[in-house]
């Protein structure tokens, strides 16, 4: 069941499942690469103070639930998580670049859907059932 948060003048829940795809949808979300960018997308939730609920990745691209506040702008709360991530995994990963032309890791579009309670539990089950697909 959803989290009710408490700001300072405004009660909220709010969760949105996000999904982004490797630029031409190479499958190279997997091993190493798999393990270290959920460890950077997680440092980026906590940098952005927002929580990731659940988090699975299938080869080629990424799905996320997340709990946020009103503050947090959807477009700017995905171009960090896309932006830094590619920053990241360059870093660790050089050979990434080779792999993929013109250097960049994502592609430039995304899907979002906000989450109702009713259907919260039926989003972290198909997230977490990525890695049997």
């Amino acid at each position: 069941m959803a989290v009710i948060h408490h700001g300072r003048g405004y009660v909220y829940s709010i969760q949105y499942h996000i999904v982004w795809c490797v630029k031409y949808r190479h499958k190279i979300l997997q091993g190493e690469i798999d393990t270290k960018l959920k460890e950077i997308l997680f440092e980026i939730a906590k940098e952005q103070g927002f929580e990731i609920i659940a988090m699975e990745t299938n080869q080629d691209h990424v799905h996320l639930l997340i709990d946020c506040s009103p503050q947090h702008y959807i477009p700017d709360l995905i171009k960090t998580l896309k932006g830094v991530s590619a920053r990241r995994l360059f870093q660790f990963f050089p050979e990434l670049k080779t792999k993929l032309w013109g250097e960049h890791l994502w592609n430039p579009s995304y899907f979002v859907a906000t989450v109702s309670e009713n259907t919260e539990e039926q989003i972290k089950e198909y997230i977490n059932s990525q890695k049997e697909k």
